[in-house]
């Protein structure tokens, strides 16, 4: 039999009723036993709904991981937490999953990092978007060498007007940002994992509050508060490896563009290319010919059957995450890949508050 994995859920808000918990609760042999949230009524609600008969609720984290029978905790709070809880966590020798980014910044984020070194313990972060049916079909072509050597790209997280107006998005203390830090920090994730490239030599970037204010909002969660949105409405930068690559990374919350796109890269090699712009879509020239080749990720092949919908991307990156605390293997998504993308996105964030150039300093 498959060794029993107990988990605790520290957060019980948003993205762990989105993503986690059902994912997990899909996981034969992997019990959530304890559920922690500030707010106990959300705890009680997720362990009646997703915990063993006999899961705890706990609104302090801490005692929850005095649990010594607990093997993984799931990180779901605000962003500025999950630094300190992460290590904690480490620290009581549990595995964790946090949920992206990694944290507010590069320090906190190494934090974490140095934690797991130190203790042995597995770290993940939820980067879910690398378990799309596109984004695995890119990454086997990547590893094949289709691309050839991938010197630019493009990392995409655009939308019109859909500005969350829940919990502390809005909120640059708890958050560290706006739409670069929540939603970029996926197509910048999924774009250096598809050109396996994680040395940044320097970056320029640009952040904007210029919808903020406005009242005639159209926005697809309804209007957001003026007085609220201290984070920024759009993001952008541009960063170059230290091999010479290029990444030009776009990032908004709300934007007067009628082509919205969110956690998509493109990418550009000396072999060949690729985009998900109109599903993925890879070209290249073969024969003398320039072609563009579209794979199908349909199951079916019969008009009366499509086939079974495939498993959805945070399924397939719980169940990943718990086969690696099982069988002693390495995560999907490694926390140096992840404090990679914390670097860039604190030195964009930093470009755009200096107007200066922001230089990495690579170990």
């Amino acid at each position: 039999m498959a060794k029993l994995i107990r988990v605790g859920i520290i957060g019980c808000g948003g993205i762990a009723n989105g993503k986690h918990m059902p994912a997990l609760k899909k996981i034969e042999d992997c019990d959530m036993v304890a559920f922690c949230d500030i707010v106990p009524e959300r705890a009680k609600e997720a362990a009646q709904k997703y915990g063993t008969p006999d899961a705890k609720v706990y609104t302090d984290y801490k005692e929850l991981l005095k649990d010594a029978s607990i093997d993984v905790v799931h990180v779901c709070t605000p962003n500025r937490s999950h630094s300190f809880i992460t290590v904690d966590a480490l620290e009581a020798g549990k595995h964790v999953m946090c949920e992206k980014p990694m944290a507010i910044n590069s320090a906190e984020a190494k934090k974490m990092l140095d934690a797991a070194k130190r203790t042995g313990k597995k770290l993940s972060i939820g980067y879910q978007s690398r378990f799309r049916d596109d984004a695995i079909y890119m990454k086997q072509e990547a590893e094949q060498g289709t691309f050839g050597e991938i010197y630019y790209a493009k990392a995409t997280a655009i939308r019109r007007r859909a500005v969350p107006t829940w919990g502390v998005f809005l909120n640059e203390y708890e958050q560290g940002g706006g739409p670069l830090i929540d939603i970029g920090t996926h197509a910048l994730d999924l774009t250096l994992y598809m050109m396996d490239n994680y040395k940044p030599k320097y970056c320029v970037g640009t952040t904007y509050h210029k919808l903020n204010n406005d009242t005639d909002q159209g926005n697809m969660w309804g209007n957001w508060d003026p007085e609220k949105f201290s984070v920024e409405d759009s993001a952008f930068g541009f960063v170059v490896m230290e091999n010479g690559a290029t990444i030009v990374l776009e990032s908004s919350w709300a934007l007067n563009m009628l082509d919205p796109r969110e956690a998509v890269t493109t990418i550009c090699g000396t072999k060949g290319g690729a985009d998900m712009n109109d599903g993925l879509r890879l070209n290249g020239v073969r024969n003398g010919r320039q072609f563009v080749m579209q794979p199908s990720f349909k199951a079916g092949g019969v008009a009366f059957n499509d086939g079974a919908k495939s498993e959805s991307a945070a399924d397939r990156e719980e169940k990943a995450w718990i086969e690696a605390v099982r069988n002693d293997t390495d995560p999907v998504t490694l926390p140096e890949q992840a404090y990679c993308v914390t670097r860039i996105l604190e030195g964009i964030y930093e470009s755009a508050k200096t107007g200066e150039m922001f230089r990495f300093q690579n170990d």
